[in-house]
């Protein structure tokens, strides 16, 4: 598009919406007579050194000068489609941290205090959905008071459309950091398992053996999750917690060992909700098909008890899982991040 004068143009962005879907216009050339407006849209997922960085949605990766930027503005999510669930960024918040309960949370507000012993972000944060009850400056001291009582970093997990409005502007300008740029993703859970049962081995040599289906993560299972050996008391409560009529299931590709699987992944079910965690494959067996195979055996148990609608959260910046994801029919709701308090 060429470069025209007349047009209104406002740069409504900040470094505190990293994790955001955003618009850019940047201009290329030297002068308003010779230069061009580019147009890029996705996920800002770092703003650093006068560069802003985006991953969009078919996963290519851009760049933009920030003395290049003639317009920038946050956008909405598109809906998910073909047959979706429709929800707001605050229920599907709420729905996602019943399906990863921490050890202790406490209300302020509207908003949860959460903690797990410090096993993941998700389970030690303040999920800032709604108002507080109080100002942000007594709201921050009560969270940041909580947390280090329980020796724990501050965060606050904040969901586009879904925290308070200017929250991310105000807790940057406090000096707080944004971290972890996330999707949150939803399908219609049919369309998943028919999608997931449907794909085929897709390497040499790829075991034949189904996933199995268990309500507790064995020693294996827990092994392979993030390659970590074993999980202390807390992470496992927390991968066992359900929300209260919901229940958890654990999927299994077995390996070569017992104790050695080939594909785990974690489904909670949460009335219409069916939530998908920890899909992973060992290092040996990948790209032959088992996160599929994975998946469509914790949907196809979702689907018996009930569900009908399916979530994840994704990190922006993990290709790999978008790839699979966005094959089962997942589409991006909604961003969030987490932001943390400065020193901790």
């Amino acid at each position: 598009m060429e470069f025209t004068t007349g047009a209104r143009l406002e740069i409504r962005i900040t470094p505190a919406d990293v994790g955001k879907r955003v618009s850019l216009r940047s201009l290329t050339g030297s002068d308003a007579r010779g230069g061009r407006f580019t147009d890029t849209l996705g996920v800002l997922t770092s703003w650093d050194d006068g560069v802003l960085r985006l991953l969009r949605r078919d996963g290519t990766r851009a760049q933009v000068a920030q003395s290049a930027l003639v317009a920038a503005k946050v956008v909405p999510a598109t809906p998910a489609r073909r047959g979706g669930p429709a929800a707001s960024a605050a229920e599907l918040a709420r729905v996602a941290a019943r399906g990863w309960p921490p050890l202790e949370a406490e209300p302020l507000g509207e908003w949860t205090l959460r903690a797990a012993e410090g096993f993941t972000r998700r389970a030690n944060s303040a999920l800032a959905v709604g108002d507080p009850g109080v100002g942000l400056d007594e709201a921050l001291e009560r969270t940041g008071a909580w947390y280090a009582a329980r020796g724990l970093p501050a965060y606050v997990q904040l969901a586009d459309d879904a925290a308070p409005e200017g929250l991310a502007a105000r807790l940057s300008a406090r000096g707080w950091l944004p971290e972890a740029a996330t999707w949150t993703q939803t399908a219609a859970l049919a369309r998943v398992a028919d999608l997931a049962g449907g794909g085929g081995d897709n390497g040499a040599g790829a075991l034949t053996r189904k996933a199995t289906l268990s309500r507790t993560a064995d020693e294996g299972w827990c092994a392979l999750y993030h390659r970590a050996g074993a999980l202390t008391p807390a992470a496992e409560a927390v991968l066992h917690g359900a929300p209260p009529g919901g229940a958890v299931w654990f999927a299994t590709v077995p390996g070569d060992s017992p104790t050695a699987p080939a594909a785990i992944g974690r489904c909670v079910v949460d009335g219409r909700w069916a939530g998908f965690a920890a899909v992973e494959t060992a290092p040996e067996h990948r790209r032959t098909g088992l996160a599929r195979r994975v998946m469509a055996a914790l949907a196809g148990k979702a689907l018996e008890e009930g569900a009908s609608a399916a979530y994840l959260q994704v990190e922006a910046d993990n290709e790999g899982a978008h790839a699979l994801y966005a094959g089962l029919g997942f589409t991006t709701h909604h961003g969030y991040c987490y932001f943390r308090r400065p020193g901790d």
